[in-house]
């Protein structure tokens, strides 16, 4: 095999896991998973049946990902952060058939034990604080803190929280250096392709 899986995970067959992928401890991967190339997957992570993982995905522990969500290339879940695919659960009541779809775009960080309410596209390098409920779409590269959760500024792909805009309109990364700045109510980095990898 060109990925790891630990002795005290389950990988249901048949299902797709790219090279150099790794998968810790008392994980469980269920059939017609699909897991790109370099991921990471802590301990006690649950992927369901259908699911999508890009390359280069970091997922901590206890993360359940359940039908309906996509992660897109890039993209990291803090521990314990909650992804949900019913917006309206009842024991009673079987909605298999009503599951909302979830995309988390690439390079997109969510914080610990963050909540992503079903429905939600959260968008590229947007960043999710701890703790947080996200109940609708998120801009790329928004920051997003508290319950329910609210935009409060910008995030650079280096995971900066960027400043005021210049007289030309730009932000600048305090890391990097890159140049940010808002076209048409999105934001948009000036420096390099947006999808590209870091380089």
């Amino acid at each position: 095999m060109a990925y790891y899986v630990h002795p005290s995970s389950y990988v249901d067959e048949p299902c797709t896991i790219g090279d150099g992928t790794k998968i810790w401890h008392f994980c469980h991967i269920m059939p017609q998973a699909q897991i790109g190339r370099g991921c990471i997957l802590g301990q006690n992570v649950f992927v369901a049946s259908g699911v999508k993982i890009g390359d280069n995905v970091k997922i901590q522990n206890n993360v359940a990902v359940y039908a309906g969500v996509e992660l897109e290339d890039d993209v990291f879940c803090g521990p314990s952060c909650v992804f949900t695919n019913v917006i309206n659960p009842r024991s009673q009541i079987v909605r298999r058939d009503e599951y909302l779809p979830t995309l988390v775009r690439r390079g997109a960080t969510i914080g610990a034990n963050a909540t992503i309410v079903c429905g939600a596209t959260i968008g590229r390098y947007a960043f999710i604080g701890a703790g947080a409920v996200v109940r609708g779409d998120v801009p790329d590269y928004a920051l997003m803190l508290g319950v329910p959760a609210r935009q409060h500024g910008w995030m650079s792909r280096h995971g900066f929280r960027l400043g005021q805009p210049d007289a030309e309109g730009i932000m600048r990364c305090p890391q990097s250096g890159w140049r940010y700045q808002l076209q048409d109510s999105a934001l948009r980095c000036l420096d390099y392709p947006e999808d590209q990898p870091l380089a």
